[in-house]
């Protein structure tokens, strides 16, 4: 399932699902919508976790959860738990990091 978060709730939504995968970003930054059309391919490639994106600027409760200092930033979290994140341009890296969930 892929959304665009439209409030500052992603500790809500992590919280209700087992497995959640974010992407941060902003509307200015150009390898952030680089990188949306591949983060929405592996979203369609697992459709039972949520893939979300986040407006790092627009919601700071949300990117505190993963510590956003770059953008993009791919975090993954399971059982209410950042289990990892990375700053990423590449397909291939962001694949590993959903891999390493599923």
């Amino acid at each position: 399932m892929f959304q665009e978060i439209e409030q500052d709730n992603l500790a809500e939504i992590v919280a209700n699902n087992e497995t959640v995968v974010v992407q941060y970003a902003a509307s200015w930054c150009g390898n952030c919508r680089i990188m949306k059309p591949k983060f929405k391919k592996l979203a369609s490639e697992n459709e039972s976790i949520p893939f979300l994106i986040v407006d790092a600027e627009k919601f700071p409760e949300s990117r505190k959860m993963a510590k956003v200092d770059n953008l993009p930033t791919f975090a993954t979290f399971k059982n209410g738990q950042l289990v990892n994140q990375t700053q990423t341009n590449k397909a291939e890296v962001l694949a590993e990091l959903v891999a390493e969930v599923i």
